[in-house]
């Protein structure tokens, strides 16, 4: 989930701007992660970019999480694919999924406010991040958030599956 992983670098030091680039782009990298990157494509390495073994000067690292900073924007924002996220990108393409940006705040603060509750050791592991943070909160605040901030429950497993993507 994009807001949670936006609220992990957050937490970790990254301005709001570069967190909201390295949540939308870890959701993109591990959406692509779970379909197989597509055929021909490098799968992950150990860091988790995908990329190829060789060292690459723009390649940034939070914890043992890895991606692609693109070095033509403006502060630390990241790339995948050959798409900058943005911060506006972000905007478009996760938070308005809650309907207006009060409804956002809200979500965000309860992101932030779960972050806040482990150590940093947890948060730098992405495997720790995953197993601890994310994967037991996942299903519900998806299902919490669909019905606070857009007035009904996800209407089917497919349905939230898609909500988390």
């Amino acid at each position: 989930m994009a807001t949670l992983q936006a609220a992990r670098a957050r937490r970790l030091g990254l301005s709001e701007d570069s967190a909201l680039s390295w949540g939308l782009n870890r959701a993109i990298f591990y959406a692509a992660a779970k379909r197989g990157f597509g055929r021909g494509a490098a799968t992950p390495s150990a860091g988790g970019t995908g990329r190829p073994e060789e060292p690459d000067k723009d390649l940034y690292s939070l914890g043992n999480d890895e991606a692609y900073r693109d070095p033509n924007a403006p502060g630390l924002l990241f790339t995948i694919g050959g798409e900058t996220q943005t911060p506006d990108s972000f905007r478009k393409q996760v938070a308005a999924r809650f309907g207006d940006s009060e409804n956002f705040d809200c979500a965000w603060k309860e992101a932030t406010a779960i972050v806040e509750e482990f150590d940093e050791e947890t948060l730098r592991s992405g495997r720790e991040f995953y197993a601890t943070v994310y994967k037991p909160r996942r299903d519900a605040l998806v299902a919490k958030w669909s019905e606070e901030f857009l007035g009904h429950p996800p209407a089917s497993p497919k349905e939230l599956h898609r909500a988390r993507r």
